[in-house]
């Protein structure tokens, strides 16, 4: 299958680590000239040399802070600015935050949907101007607990919902200007926080056995793996999908009981 993805460019939000790193890996690969942000600097400085001894591809990285509407602006600003051109935006930065209703400080509610919700919407209006003319591929990372909300998970549930219809709505607009707009709905991903999890709760186990334990309830039986997350957004923002807007696609094992 061709990808079509060389010589486009790609900035990815939360791209130092987890699956906005096995995201930049791919799309490197493919020959996507790739952006990356995070808080971190230190974190940045060890995720683009890692890229480029996996590919031998520069990644150009930007410090900044998705919940600030200006360094959404200067993500966007400084990726145009060094590449010339701008083809995939993918909002992948996010925490995990999941509490009862009245366990929910204010302070929580607003940094979440700030990183949640505001930050996607900075970043794809700001991408928007440079996107019109030549087409485009946005992807937001979402989650399924946005689909089937339970209890306590709060706020990532309603921010992730809102994620959601933020997509769905926008591809009905941004589709007159070939902007293809989707969402991954991630549900149980191996990450630095799993990984603690299972060192602090498990450590008698391998991951394998650790990743079945946690996977009893997943059909596939098992914590999905950060490449199999990375796959499906490479896939949608590339030419293959080309005909894919507006949905969102679980990556959960199979476990969510909604489509």
């Amino acid at each position: 299958m061709q990808l079509g993805l060389a010589g486009k460019v790609a900035m990815i939000t939360g791209g130092s680590k987890g699956i906005g790193l096995q995201t930049a890996l791919q799309l490197s690969q493919e020959g996507v000239r790739v952006a990356i942000c995070a808080r971190d600097a230190a974190g940045l400085e060890k995720a683009k040399r890692y890229l480029f001894n996996e590919t031998g591809q520069e990644v150009f990285t930007v410090v900044a802070d998705m919940t600030n509407k200006a360094d959404c602006a200067r993500f966007v600003a400084e990726t145009v600015t060094h590449f010339g051109q701008l083809d995939i935006l993918i909002n992948n930065a996010g925490t995990a935050a999941a509490k009862a209703f009245d366990d929910v400080s204010e302070e929580l509610w607003e940094q979440d949907v700030a990183l949640k919700v505001f930050a996607a919407i900075y970043t794809m209006r700001m991408a928007l101007p440079h996107m019109k003319t030549r087409g485009g591929a946005i992807v937001n990372v979402t989650a399924i607990a946005g689909k089937t909300p339970g209890a306590n998970s709060l706020p990532t549930s309603m921010s992730r919902a809102a994620g959601q219809a933020l997509v769905n709505a926008a591809s009905k607009d941004l589709g007159k200007y070939n902007i293809r707009v989707n969402t991954v709905c991630i549900g149980l991903i191996r990450s630095a926080q799993i990984e603690q999890i299972w060192k602090q709760s498990h450590p008698s186990l391998t991951w394998d056995e650790f990743s079945a334990k946690m996977g009893e309830d997943i059909p596939l039986g098992r914590i999905g793996k950060t490449e199999e997350a990375a796959n499906v957004i490479t896939f949608l923002v590339s030419d293959a999908a080309s005909y894919v807007s507006g949905t969102a696609v679980n990556i959960d094992g199979g476990k969510a009981p909604s489509l």
